[in-house]
């Protein structure tokens, strides 16, 4: 009997009992599952996330130790003594290889022709990252410290992997909710968007019909990838990681000598990363850490970001109107957020319902693989400026 009781206070469940913020979490971590399972937001990232969520919060599990990585750093002669399994794979979320690693697969699956084709596209994309700035100093107001906010910020972007590496980089303690925060809110692009492009657009200017865009040339796409890299990575060396895995991906699909490559780094490299990278970010996700009135500033940080970027590529394509002859359809402006390509359909959707007769989605596309380059560049801005 007391053997049986002696395991019984070594068990998980009487240590749950000790710590009830472990349930809370536990909860939390089944709320997600739920979403990404039933309502399939995000699924391919949010549920490895939740599941990581889950593991970490088991009282006895030991999977995962925040003392490894205190102080920013990775303790590494602590490693042989306490190390779990997702100490080990957190690594290449501390180390930055697994956002990198996505990025040569996003690269792979991304045309950035109808950019070429439509350079003032790079414009709107740029702009729609100005939610980024704005949620950065929101959260310097919320009391956030510099590299935190810059985290937050980031969120902004809509873009997952960007986000996680800023994070792991300037402020790893943020990780889990900033993780949960950047895809929730993108899994909810189709439900932030649309009432935002509908205030700041009249049904006259949705209307508004594009011209088909022009052929670009296999030379154009081979050369695009080589020459951005180039210039960005002169320009801002702490964005050369992102930009150049995403570029490095774009080239083996446009050069067409790698196919082998280029389709192994689209699913079979990607999906086990994203396996790697989904359950190592969940388990940051701590009570301690999750729990606290940081992570409500994070999520309202996060949907203001996602707003402003909304707004800020939709005004700027009305300011461009002032002056352009061949007008553009605000609502592309919006696809500037970096969601690929689910901003880009909002666009579409948008356009059909104030004009059937129109179509958007390759116009879109143009702002958002620009906003997809935009977030990588403000990243490697807030890196420059607060990385120690």
């Amino acid at each position: 009997m007391e053997n049986l009781l002696n395991i019984l206070n070594e068990s998980g469940f009487a240590k749950l009992i000790e710590n009830p913020l472990n349930i809370i979490m536990i909860a939390i971590a089944c709320v997600l599952l739920y979403l990404a399972i039933v309502k399939k937001f995000e699924p391919l990232l949010l549920l490895p996330i939740a599941f990581g969520m889950l593991l970490t919060n088991l009282p006895g599990a030991e999977m995962y130790h925040t003392a490894l990585f205190e102080g920013g750093h990775v303790h590494w002669e602590n490693f042989d003594k306490t190390a779990g399994l997702i100490d080990y794979l957190y690594i290449g979320v501390k180390l930055g290889i697994y956002p990198c690693l996505i990025f040569i697969g996003v690269g792979a699956m991304t045309d950035f022709g109808p950019l070429i084709s439509n350079p003032k596209s790079l414009l709107l994309g740029a702009a729609a990252q100005f939610g980024i700035f704005v949620a950065f100093i929101g959260a310097m107001y919320l009391g956030f410290n510099a590299m935190e906010a810059g985290s937050i910020g980031i969120i902004g972007g809509a873009d997952g992997p960007t986000a996680i590496f800023v994070t792991s980089k300037l402020a790893p303690e943020l990780l889990g909710p900033i993780a949960v925060a950047a895809y929730s809110y993108m899994a909810l692009v189709p439900v932030i968007q649309p009432p935002i492009m509908r205030l700041l657009t009249t049904k006259e200017e949705r209307k508004i019909v594009m011209e088909q865009l022009r052929p670009v040339s296999r030379t154009e796409k081979v050369l695009f990838p080589i020459v951005v890299t180039i210039f960005v990575a002169l320009l801002l060396p702490s964005a050369a990681p992102l930009v150049g895995s995403l570029m490095l991906g774009n080239l083996m699909k446009e050069s067409g000598v790698v196919d082998r490559l280029s389709k192994t780094v689209q699913n079979e490299l990607m999906n086990i990363v994203t396996i790697f990278l989904g359950i190592s970010v969940g388990a940051t996700a701590t009570a301690d850490a999750f729990l606290n009135f940081k992570t409500l500033g994070i999520l309202l940080m996060g949907v203001a970001a996602f707003g402003f970027g909304t707004a800020g590529g939709v005004l700027l394509a009305k300011f461009m109107n002032l002056f352009l002859k061949k007008k553009i359809n605000p609502l592309i402006g919006s696809a500037g957020v970096s969601a690929v390509p689910m901003a880009a359909r909002v666009s579409q959707v948008e356009g059909q319902k104030a004009n059937p007769g129109n179509f958007l989605l390759m116009h879109a596309m143009g702002p958002n693989v620009a906003g997809v380059i935009g977030s990588a560049i403000a990243a490697g801005v807030f890196i420059s400026l607060f990385a120690n």
